[in-house]
C-alpha cells in the first residue's frame, strides 16, 4: 500500500490496494490497522458492485440491517435523489429531505441498540458540482478540547434519537417509520479505541439531551460540543470522483454530505457495519 495524508490530523489517500481482492487474511489486516490509526481512508479508481461492496466490508464485522425483522438481508443502500422510475426526485420529497438531513454533521446508527463501527461510501453518479462529503476528527478535537469543556462532556451520557436529527429538517420527516421504529439510545459521550487507547467525543446530530442535565442546558452542551468539534481545523473535505471508495471510523470522526444542484443526480452506495465488543462497545454499555 502506498499512503498519502488527505489532512494533517487524520485521513489518508490509498493507492495500490484492489478491494476487490482484499481477504480476511490478504490486505485486511493491513488495511484496518491504517483505520484503527488514521479514522478516514480514501481509496481511488476501484470497481466495487454490490456483491464486493459487502464482502469488503463484512471483514469489519456484521453488515448493519436496519429493520426489526432478523430475517432481513443486508444489502447496499444507494443514497440517491432518483426515483424508482430513474427520474430526479423533486427537492421537496421526503426522500430528497432524508438526503438533507444527512448535511447535519453526524454519526451513523447512534439511534440503534448497537451503533456502527465503519461506512463504506462508493460513488456511482456523480453531480457536475457540489456533493462534497466532510469530516470531522473528534478524535483530535478532544486532544485539544480545553480542560474545562472535556470535564463536562468526560461522563456525560447523551440520548440519541433518529427522529430528532430529522425533524430538524422537517416535522413531518421525522414521523416516518423508518424514523421512530428504535426506542431512544444513550452512549457516553466518549469513545476509547480499544487498540491504540486513543479517545475520541462520540456525538451525533441524533442526540438530544444528557442525562441527568435539564433540557435547556443539555442541548447547550451538545452545541458547544458539536461546535468545538467541527471547527475548520478538525475538518476534511472530500471532493468526489469515479471510482472513489471512503471508509471511516464511526468512533472517531463526525461527518455530513454538502449540497448539489438537486436537478442533477447523485448517487453514492452504503453500508454500515456494526461495532461490537471488540471495538470497544463493551465499554459504551452501562457498567462497561
Amino acid at each position: 500500500m502506498r499512503m498519502t495524508a488527505v489532512h494533517e490530523r487524520f485521513g489518508v489517500e490509498v493507492r495500490g490496494v484492489d478491494l476487490r481482492g482484499v481477504t480476511a487474511s490478504d490486505g485486511y489486516p493491513e488495511v484496518r490497522a491504517v483505520f484503527e490509526e488514521n479514522s478516514v481512508l480514501v481509496f481511488r479508481d476501484q470497481e466495487l458492485d454490490d456483491g464486493a461492496h459487502l464482502r469488503f466490508g463484512g471483514l469489519f464485522g456484521p453488515i448493519e440491517v436496519r429493520s426489526k425483522n432478523q430475517a432481513d438481508k443486508a444489502v447496499v443502500s444507494p443514497l440517491t435523489n432518483l426515483g424508482d422510475d430513474a427520474t430526479i426526485i423533486p427537492e421537496d420529497d421526503r426522500q430528497v429531505m432524508n438526503l438533507k438531513a444527512n448535511q447535519l454533521w453526524h454519526t451513523d446508527s447512534t439511534f440503534l441498540p448497537a451503533p456502527a463501527l465503519i461506512n463504506v461510501l462508493a460513488a456511482r453518479v456523480l453531480p457536475s458540482s457540489g456533493g462534497e462529503t466532510e469530516y470531522a476528527s473528534t478524535r483530535a478535537a478532544w486532544a485539544d478540547m480545553p480542560a474545562g469543556l472535556k470535564d463536562r462532556a468526560r461522563g456525560a451520557v447523551l440520548r440519541h434519537r433518529y427522529a430528532h436529527s430529522r425533524a430538524k429538517i422537517s416535522p413531518e420527516l421525522a414521523t416516518g417509520d423508518l424514523f421512530t421504529m428504535w426506542s431512544d439510545q444513550a452512549w457516553p459521550a466518549v469513545w476509547r479505541n480499544p487498540i491504540n487507547g486513543r479517545e475520541a467525543l462520540y456525538i451525533a446530530s441524533h442526540a438530544y439531551a444528557v442525562e441527568g442535565m435539564g433540557d435547556a442546558a443539555g442541548s447547550a452542551l451538545i452545541e458547544e460540543l458539536t461546535a468545538f468539534a467541527t471547527r475548520p481545523e478538525y475538518v476534511y473535505t472530500h471532493r468526489w470522483q469515479p471510482g472513489d471508495v471512503l471508509l471511516w471510523d464511526e468512533r472517531a470522526t463526525l461527518h455530513r454530505g454538502r449540497p448539489w444542484p438537486y436537478g442533477e443526480e447523485r448517487t453514492l452506495a452504503s453500508i454500515c457495519v456494526t461495532a461490537r465488543d471488540c471495538d470497544g462497545l463493551a465499554a459504551m454499555r452501562p457498567g462497561g
